[in-house]
């Protein structure tokens, strides 16, 4: 029974967003008996919206907000995130691996590198352990608390091949929240192929499917979709008193409350709180430290791709139920430090005739996309080192639709990175031509950066983090961040499920404030 809060109901927490970090805190808040309102900038879809379609998916999920890209940010989209209810959780391929022991402690592990700003994460793997493993059961995670994985399609069967060829052994058909068999009352997966459009079938682990409907069942819970945060106050103390919005008819709202957890994105988390500045703020909400909007991440995406002597169509089965492991850990004889990750991709016709040849024409294009369906397809990513000069920021004229500052997102690929994704692509070619692949094709750059973390990152000193180790930002007290920018580093690992983990972690102790009172 969804409830309705009154805007001047200040006992309220405000949740901004909907998706990994915000669906789930909350449900997690509502489950506690927390009064939560949830504000998403997007719509929310039913499942009779969801088609079988990636380009006309496309556009029902993906933020097509003005945003500018400099450095090596792709314009006109340097990030890919999602506005609908749910958030990337409609919009990814539920790759669930946890992060190692030595990536959260990169700075101890890695030691100094020049022009870095690397740092240890506040907590190490064994007090984030059972948040992980929480997570994993809540999500439905493949090989984990004894759920089983999914079938092998045939590009994973390429990818095992011709990875134990070149004498690779951690290869497995991944952990990833998607059903293997009927569990947590949504269907088993059907392999139909499309799980970046929504899945139709609600395998696929996804807020708007699982979180969002269990809070409504609550009375503690309000969603309203189609709300367009454009900035938190505070009062006299500098503790949060209010969030206002657009709704969905263009009308400036504000909701009272007695805190606010922002889980817009590295991007949107970034310009709520700069766009929020005040006189006791003049930097911005939370930024004393001039951190906010710094050291953001995102993980190098390279792709290769095999033509095969025999048929694959890779494009059956669920996307990402193929993985690599083996050069995941940290080994500096390879030219850099941190890790990275093979995993199976089913790339479209569309993405192959993008960026397979960037700007090509002719036979050779259109011969290779004649031969789709004998085509094998990996996705490669490593870990990305923070850099205090990548970063978001607010364009200082340029207003979007809304009002607001546009975005800006500058990013230079760190060398460690730039060797990194040499020596990945080199990998990927040797694993399609140890099986006689007629010819193999790298893409260098693949997609505008799907994992976008860092902004706002957590630590134990005030100079140099945004926020504490729950998420709790140093400067106020009842103001929480809620997703990936609070990512110090970022491994080589999708981030979802430590997403996931964290918000756990940091929704007991909100419950803790609020059982003590002291938000």
């Amino acid at each position: 029974m969804s409830r309705k809060f009154s805007l001047e109901d200040g006992s309220v927490v405000v949740v901004i967003g909907s998706g990994a970090g915000g669906g789930v805190l909350s449900n997690e808040l509502a489950q506690r008996g927390i009064d939560v309102v949830c504000l998403e900038a997007g719509p929310r879809l039913e499942n009779s919206d969801i088609v079988n379609n990636d380009a006309e998916m496309f556009g029902k999920l993906t933020w097509l907000d003005q945003r500018i890209g400099t450095g090596q940010a792709i314009p006109p989209f340097p990030v890919w995130t999602c506005k609908t209810v749910g958030g990337t959780t409609m919009h990814w391929t539920a790759s669930c691996p946890r992060l190692q022991a030595h990536e959260l402690k990169a700075k101890s592990t890695y030691g100094d590198i020049a022009d870095t700003t690397l740092v240890d994460w506040p907590l190490d793997l064994e007090e984030l352990d059972p948040y992980y493993s929480a997570a994993e059961d809540r999500m439905g995670v493949t090989g984990t608390h004894d759920i089983p994985r999914l079938p092998g399609n045939n590009n994973y069967k390429v990818l095992e091949a011709g990875a134990r060829k070149l004498g690779y052994t951690q290869v497995d058909t991944n952990n990833v929240a998607i059903n293997s068999k009927p569990r947590d009352g949504r269907a088993a997966c059907l392999q139909t192929g499309f799980c970046t459009s929504g899945c139709v079938v609600q395998a696929k682990w996804s807020t708007l499917h699982t979180e969002i409907p269990r809070a409504e069942q609550t009375d503690h819970f309000e969603l309203r979709p189609e709300s367009m945060v454009v900035s938190v106050s505070h009062d006299k103390r500098g503790l949060i008193d209010a969030v206002s919005y657009l709704d969905s008819e263009g009308q400036l709202r504000t909701q009272k409350a007695r805190a606010v957890c922002v889980a817009g994105n590295a991007v949107e988390t970034t310009r709520l709180l700069l766009n929020s500045r005040s006189d006791r703020f003049p930097n911005g909400l939370a930024n004393s430290s001039d951190q906010v909007g710094r050291n953001y991440m995102r993980h190098f995406i390279a792709g290769v791709v095999g033509e095969m002597p025999g048929a694959v169509n890779l494009h059956r089965g669920a996307h990402q139920a193929g993985i690599v492991k083996d050069e995941q850990g940290n080994d500096p004889k390879r030219g850099f430090v941190g890790g990275i990750l093979m995993l199976t991709v089913p790339f479209t016709p569309e993405i192959f005739a993008k960026f397979l040849y960037p700007g090509g024409w002719g036979r050779e294009v259109t011969r290779s996309l004649e031969n789709y369906d004998h085509m094998a397809a990996m996705l490669l990513h490593g870990e990305d080192l923070p850099q205090a000069t990548n970063r978001v920021t607010l364009h200082p004229e340029l207003k979007d639709d809304y009002g607001l500052p546009v975005p800006v997102v500058h990013y230079e690929e760190h060398p460690n990175t730039t060797r990194m994704k040499a020596y990945a692509l080199e990998k990927g070619k040797a694993v399609y031509e140890a099986l006689d692949a007629s010819k193999v094709h790298t893409m260098v750059n693949v997609l505008p950066a799907t994992h976008n973390m860092g902004t706002a990152r957590m630590g134990v000193d005030p100079a140099t983090s945004v926020c504490n180790p729950w998420g709790q930002t140093h400067d106020v007290p009842n103001l929480f961040v809620s997703d990936g920018s609070l990512f110090p580093t970022v491994g080589c690992e999708n981030p979802t499920l430590t997403i996931v983990a964290l918000v756990l972690r940091q929704a007991e102790y909100i419950g803790g404030l609020v059982k003590q009172g002291k938000i």
